[in-house]
């Protein structure tokens, strides 16, 4: 693997940084939207087109976040959902999913179309497939459930890849595109007439009511009617208990050059480990997308290998001849594969959330903007029973893990100078937890030779954190809060740094 691959995702290198103003004063807006993702930017584009005031707020630059680092698939396929969702919640629920999926693809297309927006999209089919005679049964079962929703999905037995299937099931009239040039496209029209753009903002709080305050980490309050809650993993979950209903996951991508000609088309395998490709048009030619390895964030084991495995997977099928990217995403993922979008509890009226997609967030973040526009402006969504939040009784047990868990972020290393053992040698580039005067540890040595040391129990809710290699960040397994080696914050649901730990050596 190339020394040089970057380890930014190509949507954020191929286009410019925003430079949009911190929150300087108090502001009082209709809505505020926490979160500068695809459902904060364009639920602020409706709400403003509506005629209402809003605040969108982010905690570092808009569309960075988990949406800057997508495989940016606008499709209703969502591997085998639909037949599983079927016999879960009715047909009546399964319909109301694929109808929002569907919608939301032509609202994109639409979009672009309206406003000419230069995003690479393309309409391209979606498909996934097996080579395992196990799931042959189960794709010919979502082709039929699927058509019988209103789907134009059909059964197949062969693809145009350079191997052989059991068996696949096509969605036609699916997309891919660009999502930062269509997002910033949208983003610049929403600051103006009352309404904002705030980022290098962190939201730290909500005081709910009506209307609510949110905190902020610069010492200024965003006063609004209604808050959407759309920071990727929600950051305020009072009474909600979405850490025991969601868990994180990463998978990997590459962006390859081959030498043959790709047959376009976007393709997952049903079976894992979990194999997905689709085209990427760029400046310097077409590259191709291999995507996968996924696994709950903090339990990857070497990171690095994950990359090694797509990049083995590439050569097998293609002859690859260079590798210009590669990075990684992290996915909320929810108990039944249905993101959570509504009310955030039933005893917050004012305060709504979107979280929870998946592996799918172009469409679902599209139709959570829609449905939380709807729920705010006319108090009703054709779509939103299917997304209910509060769908799930929580475990009897989350209670208990509150109580447990609550005050445990708080036992740092405060006031401590740890000693460092003579017997111990990190590398250049390498991080590693250790034991230091009775506490765990987490050590980096950056490619200057500078120690970094921190305490490595999350400042979320008190889960020990995992050395990433291949990001070179502290994960946490619970709630996939991460932080670089120096402890700040790269995403949330945190709020709060690791706390650093002074040293000297004998």
């Amino acid at each position: 693997m190339n020394k040089e691959l970057s380890l930014q995702s190509y949507w954020i290198t191929s286009t410019p940084q925003t430079d949009y103003p911190f929150l300087q004063e108090d502001v009082a807006v209709d809505v505020a939207i926490v979160g500068g993702g695809m459902v904060g930017i364009t639920a602020a584009w409706l709400l403003k087109k509506d005629g209402l005031k809003v605040a969108v707020i982010e905690a570092d630059r808009i569309i960075q976040g988990t949406t800057g680092y997508t495989t940016a698939k606008i499709t209703s396929q969502h591997t085998l959902i639909y037949d599983k969702l079927k016999n879960q919640q009715g047909e009546e629920k399964a319909r109301q999913y694929a109808k929002a999926n569907e919608t939301a693809i032509r609202f994109i297309a639409d979009l672009i179309q309206e406003k000419q927006i230069d995003c690479d999209f393309s309409w391209q089919p979606s498909y996934v497939y097996t080579q395992s005679e196990q799931y042959v049964e189960k794709i010919a079962k979502e082709a039929e459930v699927a058509s019988g929703l209103g789907i134009r999905a059909s059964y197949l037995e062969e693809l145009p890849l350079p191997f052989p299937v059991k068996a696949a099931v096509r969605f036609d009239n699916q997309a891919q595109f660009h999502p930062r040039k269509y997002l910033l496209a949208l983003s610049k029209e929403i600051p103006g007439q009352d309404s904002y753009i705030f980022e290098q903002t962190r939201a730290m709080d909500i005081q709910p009511g009506n209307p609510s305050i949110i905190l902020t980490n610069r010492k200024k309050k965003v006063t609004a009617q209604k808050v959407i809650i759309a920071s990727h993993y929600p950051f305020y979950d009072r009474r909600g208990l979405y850490f025991a209903r969601i868990f994180t996951d990463r998978a990997y991508v590459l962006a390859a050059k081959i030498k043959e000609h790709f047959p376009g088309g976007m393709y997952i395998n049903a079976e894992q480990p979990t194999r997905s490709l689709r085209s990427l048009p760029t400046e310097n030619g077409e590259l191709v997308m291999f995507i996968g390895d996924h696994h709950k964030t903090g339990q990857g084991e070497n990171t690095i290998h994950h990359y090694e495995n797509l990049k083995s997977f590439a050569q097998e099928i293609y002859t690859v001849e260079d590798i210009p990217y590669r990075w990684s995403t992290q996915d909320c993922m929810t108990l039944d594969g249905v993101p959570y979008i509504g009310h955030l509890t039933s005893f917050t009226p004012n305060l709504y959330v979107a979280t929870g997609f998946g592996k799918w967030g172009m469409t679902n973040s599209t139709a959570s903007a829609m449905i939380l526009r709807d729920l705010i402006v006319k108090g009703e969504n054709p779509w939103s029973p299917v997304y209910d939040p509060s769908r799930f009784t929580p475990m009897a047990s989350a209670k208990n893990f509150i109580m447990e868990n609550f005050d445990v972020a708080e036992k740092f290393i405060a006031g401590k100078i740890a000693v460092w053992p003579e017997d111990v040698e990190i590398n250049r580039g390498e991080g590693k937890i250790m034991e230091i005067d009775g506490q765990r540890v987490g050590a980096y040595r950056d490619e200057e030779g500078k120690l970094h040391l921190v305490d490595t129990t999350c400042t979320h809710l008190g889960c020990e954190l995992q050395w990433n290699a291949a990001e070179k960040s502290w994960d946490c397994p619970c709630h996939g809060s991460r932080y670089t080696y120096e402890g700040n914050i790269v995403e949330g649901p945190t709020t709060k740094p690791l706390t650093k730990i002074p040293y000297h050596t004998t």
